[in-house]
């Protein structure tokens, strides 16, 4: 199992915090989703290294932009 933390900028409420969960939980492997509002930390568990692409495209997608990614495992 992987973890991978990200940084989220345009998040403003709840509402903005679902759209990015439920967009990065449809990524391909994707195990769990966590997403802090007042940081904009995105934690994405995963079965393998998460794809940022994919992550990132997921992000755009709920309408926000991905600033930074940091992995761990």
């Amino acid at each position: 199992m992987s973890t991978a933390t990200y940084t989220v900028i345009g998040m403003t409420c709840g509402h903005c915090v679902n759209s990015v969960k439920e967009e990065v939980s449809e990524v391909p492997g994707v195990t769990g989703v966590e997403v802090d509002l007042s940081t904009g930390l995105l934690t994405v568990h995963s079965d393998g290294p998460a794809d940022a692409s994919a992550i990132g495209a997921a992000v755009t997608e709920a309408g926000y932009t991905l600033a930074s990614a940091a992995e761990a495992s």
